[in-house]
């Protein structure tokens, strides 16, 4: 069923409370990152992206979406469920020995909506890419569907698929960079500076969107709508959606702190106090 955007809106929190839940249970996980990219999920998933249920790994005459910075795991897992590809009340189980919400995402367990292992980070553009051009060869006119963290472009596979995917013309394609200038040791500047990205992507032959208000869901639907308008023009279409990690929570904001670190009880407390919505306390 169709959601309104006001449903949405409030979807969101619940995905936050999900999130914040998950790794606080097992003392690990990923929050910033997830807490940031919470809105372009909601966007993808509640309005802008075309697939079916029940899940298929084929997804013919369907949508991709294939998440290359795995870590950020809970808000893909808590989207899916929400979204009615798994039962809400598996998220209990994220990162317990041999269940199938482990902390990068896996194939072997046949999670449904998940379609690649990201463990590796650098390597989820040039799948894309791949199921891109099989949909051309099908015939198919779906869209593919990524997500990058922008610390992951220090890895040097995602420039060769970037100027594979333009020198190819994969214009079925729609990859998204998730643009919060922070990484596991800092921030990005200070890590290894990645210049003017914007720059670079026209140059490497990509129609690139920049957005800068990438945790207002409305602003985030409408980037990926228009991004659906520049497909099937001959080049590859990028998304530089500008995020704040940690966002909704005030003290994950600002820094770097909580890419991959739990809240302690009274911190969960804190957090949920910010997040209140009116729904069970559980799953």
């Amino acid at each position: 069923m169709s959601k309104s955007t006001e449903e949405l809106k409030s979807l969101t929190t619940q995905i936050r409370r999900d999130i914040l839940r998950m790794v606080h249970a097992v003392n690990s996980g990923h929050p910033g990152g997830s807490l940031g990219c919470t809105e372009y999920f909601t966007a993808l998933y509640g309005k802008v992206m075309n697939y079916k249920l029940p899940f298929t790994m084929e997804g013919k005459n369907e949508d991709l979406f294939f998440l290359s910075n795995g870590h950020i795991s809970p808000v893909f897992y808590s989207t899916l469920a929400r979204f009615d590809f798994f039962p809400v009340a598996e998220l209990a189980t994220f990162r317990k020995l041999g269940t199938r919400l482990q902390g990068h995402p896996t194939t072997h367990d046949h999670l449904p909506g998940i379609r690649i292992a990201s463990g590796s980070l650098g390597q989820g553009l040039s799948v894309a890419i791949g199921a891109a051009l099989g949909k051309k060869l099908d015939g198919d006119t779906s869209l593919v569907y990524t997500l990058q963290g922008d610390g992951e472009l220090q890895e040097g596979q995602n420039w060769e698929a970037f100027m594979y995917a333009a020198a190819k013309k994969v214009d079925n394609l729609i990859a998204t960079i998730d643009y919060n200038g922070r990484q596991i040791d800092g921030d990005t500047d200070d890590v290894l500076d990645l210049g003017d990205l914007h720059a670079k992507m026209e140059a490497f032959g990509w129609t690139v969107l920049n957005e800068k208000n990438g945790n207002d869901l409305e602003t985030v639907i409408a980037i990926l709508e228009r991004a659906k308008t520049e497909t099937g023009k001959g080049k590859p279409v990028c998304i530089l959606l500008h995020t704040e990690m940690g966002h909704g929570v005030d003290f994950m904001m600002g820094t770097h702190a909580w890419h991959g670190k739990a809240p302690s009880n009274e911190q969960l407390d804190n957090a949920f106090k910010q997040l209140y919505l009116e729904a069970p306390a559980d799953y």
